[in-house]
């Protein structure tokens, strides 16, 4: 189909685009990768009377070490995440994630940013940044402010983000100690949007798990953190049966969906069995 009659500018700084915003009004929409935006527009399921395109907005692309965190610009791509060094030593389990990311064209052109202020549940980037307690930087009119994951995902495609702001980087804090991360992902098809995921972050002392942070995507209207498992993993020995029995309280305090992919009770199943697999994982074993 063909979209909607719409505006469209192409500014080339953050203040510009912030301005376009605010002329654009309450109708108008932000253009990252195009990943999200563009099929729905083609649809009519969205019909923006402007759209502002971030592409020429260079100031928000690329990864830099900002002391005991890193900043991944909104605008920096999935393929240059995963290329990254500073990714690759500091948050692995980012690249490890959005290796997952749809199809190699995909990743080239969405944006990291993009993708997080899309918010979708099945998204994998989302429950990632909420086991790593990123934080997200947003510009507005009224100058710049930071919102920590737990706080931005409000619900189903739904964010912190007013509609005169934009999200200009994400900060991911340095782990100190030994932490190991793996991501665990089930799809009917390569490629595909996750029926359910699973991000590990996991610290090790002495044998012991001294703390775990485990994200979880698509197993509520917003990513979540398995909470109860975190609690039951913490002290726990770094072994199989004290995992296998934390695993069992991962979908505790969850909302999954019933849908043409799966139903509810599976997908609970699949976080206890998919957190098993990534804490076990991470840990080493």
């Amino acid at each position: 189909m063909i979209p909607a009659a719409f505006g469209y500018v192409r500014p080339g700084t953050v203040d510009e685009a912030l301005r376009a915003l605010a002329d654009g009004g309450e109708d108008a929409k932000v253009l990252a990768g195009g990943q999200s935006l563009i099929p729905v527009m083609r649809l009519r399921l969205a019909a923006p009377s402007m759209v502002v395109d971030l592409t020429r907005v260079t100031e928000l692309r690329g990864v830099r070490d900002d002391g005991d965190a890193l900043a991944i610009g909104a605008m920096t791509t999935h393929s240059d995440v995963i290329s990254d060094p500073l990714i690759r030593e500091f948050a692995p389990l980012i690249a490890q994630a959005t290796e997952t990311v749809a199809d190699r064209q995909v990743r080239h052109r969405g944006t990291f940013g993009g993708a997080l202020a899309h918010a979708d549940p099945a998204g994998d980037l989302p429950a990632v940044a909420l086991a790593l307690d990123a934080e997200f930087v947003l510009a507005g009119p009224g100058g710049r402010r930071t919102v920590p994951a737990r706080d931005f995902f409000v619900d189903y495609l739904t964010t912190a983000l007013a509609e005169d702001e934009l999200l200009v980087e994400v900060r991911i804090p340095k782990l100190a100690g030994s932490w190991g991360m793996h991501y665990e992902k089930f799809n009917r098809v390569a490629q595909a949007w996750s029926i359910v995921a699973v991000a590990a972050a996991v610290r090790r002392e002495n044998g012991h798990i001294a703390e775990a942070r485990i994200g979880l995507t698509n197993m509520g209207p917003t990513p979540l953190r398995a909470t109860a498992t975190e609690q039951a993993l913490a002290g726990a020995d770094a072994g199989e049966a004290a995992i296998a029995e934390a695993a069992r309280h991962a979908a505790e305090g969850t909302a999954p969906s019933d849908d043409l992919n799966a139903r509810a009770d599976y997908r609970a199943h699949l976080a206890e069995v998919l957190t098993r697999r990534a804490v076990t994982a991470a840990v080493g074993l």
